[in-house]
Parts: structure tokens; sequence; C-alpha cells
């Protein structure tokens, strides 16, 4: 109409007004509509290449070697002896040096800047990647020596940014223990602090995630994947940031699981709140991808060198 008004003052005729009129009131939606059909599907293009980039680099990603007569650990101390590791592509090891043992059934602590190389540490032990120098023991067999499947039982991962899969809840909880009971499962909700959370959902332990609207916040995911944990029962148990993403009432049920969660494991914890880590039998400094210090909290603070100054930082 605006269009017809303008042709009308500039003097155009009849047929030519009727007929811009149909090309901008009737036409131009048509065309606009797509052109931004054209733009949605440019952009699933993208996203499908990115996701195809991504799995050809999986793909491309070498198996770890596996030892023809595997080794299965008695113990479950953790011992690295010299272990330096890089990543593909890099000029320089991520971490370098790392002198470490964590006595089993003992909490060592790991702190230090962000990109320091803890998160490092703490993946060579479940073999996420090889060592380029040194090794990495569980009960003094390198774990290069064992089995994957026996070193994965062995070990417990909670993440900072936990997942859960888009299936019902108990299948979720039964992914690290298929076998687990009614009666273990549920005993390991209650001490996961998940109780509350399964009552209220529609279907109970058969709700499936992310299906009919059902989503649980970060911190109710985190008590879910610590029940997960907690089913599984593994000997050792790596925490990276557990509480990273919690709000204050589910940090507090959370630090409740983690309780029981490690209780008479062998534990490795990552934390950047440093009031997290106090109680720990042992905290290791990481700066630059290397051990700077190591020693309780009363003794780091008594030295007044890099954990006091962190600790004194955190504290203001």
């Amino acid at each position: 109409v605006p269009t017809a008004i303008i042709l009308i003052g500039h003097g155009g005729d009849t047929t030519t007004i009727i007929a811009n009129v149909i090309l901008y009131v009737v036409i131009a939606p048509l065309i606009a509509s797509n052109v931004m059909k054209a733009m949605y599907l440019s952009q699933d293009l993208f996203m499908a290449n990115e996701a195809v980039e991504r799995l050809e680099q999986l793909t491309d990603i070498a198996p770890l070697s596996q030892h023809d007569e595997p080794k299965r650990a008695e113990a479950y101390d953790i011992r690295f002896d010299d272990v330096s590791f890089r990543y593909e592509g890099a000029e320089k090891d991520a971490v370098s040096h790392i002198n470490l043992t964590i006595p089993e059934g003992k909490t060592v602590a790991l702190v230090g800047a962000s990109g320091s190389g803890k998160t490092t540490i703490a993946r060579l032990i479940p073999r996420f990647w090889d060592v380029r120098h040194g090794s990495v023991t569980i009960g003094g067999i390198d774990v290069r020596d064992m089995h994957k499947d026996e070193l994965m039982r062995n070990v417990s991962f909670v993440f900072q940014n936990t997942r859960l899969f888009k299936t019902s809840l108990i299948e979720n909880l039964r992914y690290g223990n298929p076998d687990a009971t009614t009666e273990q499962i549920n005993r390991a909700i209650d001490l996961s602090q998940s109780r509350e959370i399964i009552d209220r959902l529609p279907h109970g332990l058969d709700t499936v995630i992310g299906a009919e609207g059902t989503y649980l916040s970060g911190g109710e995911q985190q008590r879910i994947v610590l029940a997960r944990a907690i089913l599984k029962d593994a000997p050792i148990v790596v925490l990276d940031e557990a509480t990273a993403f919690a709000d204050p009432e589910n940090e507090q049920l959370i630090r409740k699981a983690l309780s029981h969660l490690t209780q008479g494991k062998t534990v490795l914890m990552i934390a950047h709140r440093l009031t997290t880590v106090q109680d720990a039998d042992s905290i290791v400094v990481v700066d630059n991808g290397e051990i700077v210090e190591q020693g309780t909290h009363k003794e780091l603070l008594s030295r007044e060198k890099q954990y006091h100054r962190m600790w004194n930082e955190y504290q203001q």
C-alpha cells in the first residue's frame, strides 16, 4: 500500500500500480520467507559440517595400545613417576616431571590457576591419553598394562560440567553398574541426596530426561551423577570441580553426597574453592604444569609461599 501511494504520487498508471502492489504485497513476503528458509538451511548445514568434522577428528585418533597379557591391580594407591605429557600439536608439555603419590584410602587435592595442568594430571589416571615420559601406576601396575575395561571399573570420574544421557533415570544410574539391584539403587539415591528429585518426577526412575519437558538443574544433574558413581562403587574417585556450577542449596547437598562417595576411597580432588580442600590429607599446588608445593593446609599456610598467597586472595 505505501508503495502504491508513492507510485500514484509519481503519476503511475493503474496497471503499473496494481502490478507493483501485487509484487510488493503478495510476492515479496514469499521471497522473504524462502530467503529465511535458505538462511536457516545454511546454518543447519554449517552445524552438520562441524559435527562431521568432530566425528572425523575422533575417528582419526589412534586407539591406545593394549597389553597382550593385561594385569590387574590388587591395591589402589596411585603414583605419578616423573610424568610428562604433551597434547598433540603442542610445542610444550602440558605437565612436566610430575612426581606424586596418592596413598590408598586418602584424599589429595590439586589446586592452582586455570590452565595450570590440574585436569590433565587427573585425566592421566584413567588413561585418557598416554604419558610422553614416566609412568602412572595403580597398585604398582602401570595403567598401560591394564585392560581398559578393568581400568574404567576401578575409576569413577565426576566432571564439573555433567550431562545425563537422554534416557530414563534408571538407565542413567545403571550405566556404571548394569547389574545393580533395586536395593543398591535406592541406597545410592538416598546417599546422593537425590530422593526428592526422583519423587517429584512424573514417572519416577522411569522418567526420560529431556522428554515431555522434564529437565533438571545443573546441581540436580550433579546429584544424579553422584548417585551413579556411588552405585558404581569404584575404589578410585577423581573429582574435577564437582561443585563448580551448583547453587548454594544444591552445593550443600552435593557435599553430603561427596562425603558418602569418597568414604574409604582413593580420591584425587580438583578445586578452585580453597575452602573445599582444607580437610584433604594432602594439598598439591600446580603452576604452569609443575608441582610447586605440597603439604597439609596448615603446613602450606605456615610456609607463606604460593598457597599462602592464594588463600589470602581467596579470603578477600
